[in-house]
C-alpha cells in the first residue's frame, strides 16, 4: 500500500492507495499535532511500502513526521516546491516560499488539461494561474469561508453553510444575524474568484480550464459564473504526478481526475469584466 499525506496547520488527511490495483483503499484525517498511533483515525503502517508527504506544517511537524514513517516504511517521499518540474515553471521569486499544496495543485492541473486556474478552498482561498506552456503567474490568497466567519467573532463560526444551499438564496441578503454572516462571505469569495479569474485571463488573453479542490470547494463552486470541474484529490493527484508508483500514475491516469472543463468564452469575461469596471 502507498499512504498518501497531506499535512495541514491543524488537520492532516491521509489516503491508503492500492500499489497493484491503484485503487484507493482508505481514508482519514487527524489533527496535526496528534501523535501517530495506530487506532480508528490512523492507517495501519505495517501494510504501508511506500509514503508520500504534502506539508504546509511547521517544519518540526514535517520533521518529526518522516522521522517516525522512516522507521517502518522503506521509502518516504516528501514534496517541495522547486524552480521547475514536470514542464511546470513557479512564478515564484522564492519558489520553496510558495506552499507545497498549491504547486502541487498546480502540477496536477497542468498535467489534466495542459494550462489552468487552479483554486484550494480550504481555511484559505488560494487561487493559482498556469499557462499553456507551463509558466505559473503566481496566484493569490484571501480568507477562506471560516476564516472570515471567525474574524467577524459574532459567534456563528460553527454554523456551516449548506452546499446543497440554492445559490440565489446564498446572494440573497439575510434576514437574521447568521445568515447576514453567511450570505456575506459567501458573496466575497465567490465575487473574488470570479473576478480574479476574469481579470487575469483578460490580461494573458486566454480562457484557462478552471479546476477547485478544499473542503468548501463544492459550495463556491455553486456561485462561480464560468465553467469548472471539482478535483477533491487535485493535491493528491499532485503528489502522483512527482512521485508515480503505480502502474496507473506512470501511464499517466491520476486519481480522481474529473472529465477536462469547458473554458469560458473569452470575449464574454471581457465583457462582463468591462461592465463592473464601469459600475
Amino acid at each position: 500500500m502507498i499512504l498518501d499525506l497531506d499535512i495541514g496547520n491543524t488537520l492532516s488527511k491521509w489516503r491508503l492507495k492500492d500499489t497493484v490495483s491503484s485503487e484507493i483503499r482508505s481514508r482519514g484525517a487527524v489533527w496535526t499535532r496528534e501523535e501517530w498511533r495506530p487506532g480508528e483515525d490512523i492507517p495501519d503502517l505495517d501494510v504501508v511500502t511506500a509514503v508520500r508527504i504534502s506539508s504546509v506544517a511547521r517544519k518540526q511537524v514535517l520533521d518529526e513526521t518522516v522521522e517516525l514513517l522512516r522507521k517502518q516504511v522503506g521509502a518516504v517521499h516528501v514534496a517541495r516546491s522547486t524552480r521547475e518540474v514536470l514542464g511546470v515553471t513557479c512564478g515564484y521569486e522564492e519558489p520553496q516560499r510558495l506552499g507545497v499544496d498549491r504547486w502541487l495543485g498546480a502540477l496536477a492541473g497542468h498535467h489534466l488539461t495542459g494550462g489552468c486556474c487552479s483554486v484550494d478552498c480550504g481555511s484559505a482561498i488560494t487561487v493559482d494561474f498556469v499557462l499553456p506552456g507551463g509558466k505559473h503567474l503566481g496566484g493569490y490568497i484571501i480568507p477562506g469561508l471560516r476564516l472570515m466567519k471567525e474574524s467577524l467573532k459574532l459567534g456563528t463560526r460553527n454554523v456551516a453553510i449548506d452546499p446543497d444551499s440554492e445559490v440565489d438564496s446564498l446572494l440573497a441578503p439575510g434576514r437574521n444575524t447568521v445568515e447576514a454572516v453567511n450570505h456575506g462571505i459567501y458573496m466575497a469569495a465567490v465575487s473574488a474568484v470570479n473576478r480574479l479569474y476574469a481579470e487575469v485571463c483578460d490580461r494573458e488573453g486566454v480562457a484557462l480550464p478552471l479546476l477547485l479542490t478544499g473542503g468548501d470547494a463544492r459550495v463556491v463552486a455553486r456561485g462561480l459564473r464560468v465553467p469548472h470541474a471539482l478535483w477533491p484529490d487535485m493535491v493528491y493527484a499532485g503528489l502522483e504526478a512527482l512521485f508515480p508508483l503505480t502502474a496507473a500514475e506512470r501511464a499517466g491516469r491520476l486519481s480522481g481526475a474529473p472529465e477536462q472543463p469547458r473554458v469560458a468564452d473569452l470575449e464574454k469575461l471581457r465583457s462582463g469584466l468591462a461592465l463592473t469596471q464601469m459600475l
